[in-house]
């Protein structure tokens, strides 16, 4: 039927896997984290870079 499915009878063989299951989210989050804090801070230096032509004239007109 389906032979290529394996579902243990022992659990404790899930152990391993949640282990590693685990150990990959935490190390995507702490990536995730410092691609957020690196879009920030190009964000703000992007932002005084340009931030004569970002803000509206205010001349005369």
């Amino acid at each position: 039927m389906m032979e290529f499915l394996y579902f243990p009878e022992d659990k404790s063989e899930y152990i391993p896997a949640v282990i590693t299951l685990i150990i990959f989210a935490i190390g995507a989050a702490i990536t995730l984290y410092f691609f957020l804090r690196a879009s920030k801070k190009e964000a703000k230096k992007t932002e005084e870079q340009y931030q004569e032509h970002l803000k509206p004239k205010e001349d005369g007109d």
